[in-house]
């Protein structure tokens, strides 16, 4: 397998309808930008987006919680998946690498160490860490961080501005007993975005990492179909829509503002206005221009729209390849 040496920045544009794109983790409100009246998603919940699909796809993942009702913490996980690999003479960090999210995202993995070597690990020469990595079954607990190739905006926010929509729930069952009537419940949500994730990867991270142009594949086809296949009462009516790789000639070359390449027009309606894809039209003139670039060695991409893909190949340019996931 060969290991990615291309630099390069990705956007996934997905699609949601009368949903919650991302809650807040203390409210279970839609992120939202008040500035801008843009929807948010953080780069967590895309993770888990491609996290759960690969672990549905029997991937080793380090971080998720195989049983919901015994839930581990790190060093539990780390070791759960230790106990069972078969090669018991990999050293904890050769281990993690092991672990499909580990070589995407990094992470900070905690090991079970030994007492007589604690604090006495050594400094990585190639990566820089110096962390006790001597034990995984024994009783204390260290820690080392791998820092992942594959990194997205902490906060991603939609092409469109939308406005959020009050919606009340009933059930016929009683909050407390003794109440005649069913329970009532009030949250918001966002009736319609064009979301768009967008991602980096490192080439010199994804040499100490180890990861391979197919474990990129995996990550494009888990979150395209964890977004098509969600199916909870927050995430319903998701539909993913394109994928944009930009790959550069040069792992140290960078083309400014590639998260503004795509944007959306409507002749007809105001951004808030908009509930499906017939509302509107894309705007590719930016990201054109960005191909023309020598900076640009390619420009990847996967849809399942026709309509998408037949615009794209209409820029003319020997640059565009189409991904296989």
């Amino acid at each position: 397998m060969n290991t990615v040496t291309e630099k390069s920045e990705i956007l996934f544009l997905y699609e949601t309808k009368y949903n919650i794109p991302n809650g807040d983790p203390f409210t279970g409100e839609p992120r939202y930008d008040e500035e801008t009246k843009k929807a948010l998603v953080s780069d967590v919940r895309l993770k888990r987006y491609i996290r759960d699909n690969m672990y549905a796809n029997g991937h080793p993942v380090y971080v998720i919680n195989p049983d919901l009702d015994n839930k581990m913490t790190s060093g539990q996980r780390f070791k759960a998946l230790y106990d069972v690999w078969p090669d018991k003479n990999l050293s904890p960090r050769d281990f993690a690498l092991t672990l499909t999210d580990v070589r995407m995202f990094g992470g900070v993995m905690a090991i079970q160490q030994d007492k007589k070597t604690k604090g006495k690990g050594k400094k990585n020469d190639e990566t820089g860490d110096t962390s006790d990595e001597t034990n995984v079954t024994d009783g204390n607990v260290g820690a080392f961080n791998v820092t992942g190739p594959i990194q997205f905006a902490i906060l991603n926010p939609s092409l469109n501005s939308v406005n959020m929509m009050m919606n009340q729930r009933t059930s016929v069952l009683v909050s407390k007993e003794g109440n005649e009537q069913g329970s009532i419940a009030t949250r918001y949500l966002i009736p319609y975005t064009i979301m768009q994730a967008h991602a980096w990867i490192n080439p010199f991270n994804a040499k100490i990492t180890k990861l391979t142009q197919d474990d990129v594949t995996l990550m494009f086809r888990s979150l395209w179909n964890e977004i098509n296949s969600k199916n909870t009462t927050s995430k319903t009516d998701q539909s993913s829509l394109l994928i944009l790789q930009i790959v550069y000639k040069d792992p140290n070359d960078k083309l400014y503002g590639a998260d503004r390449f795509v944007k959306i027009r409507s002749a007809t309606k105001q951004e808030e206005q908009l509930r499906s894809l017939e509302d509107f039209e894309f705007d590719w003139s930016a990201l054109k221009t960005a191909l023309d670039s020598p900076k640009v060695q390619a420009l990847r991409y996967y849809t399942e729209i026709e309509s998408i893909e037949s615009e794209l190949k209409g820029f003319g340019s020997t640059k565009i390849e189409k991904l296989k996931l």
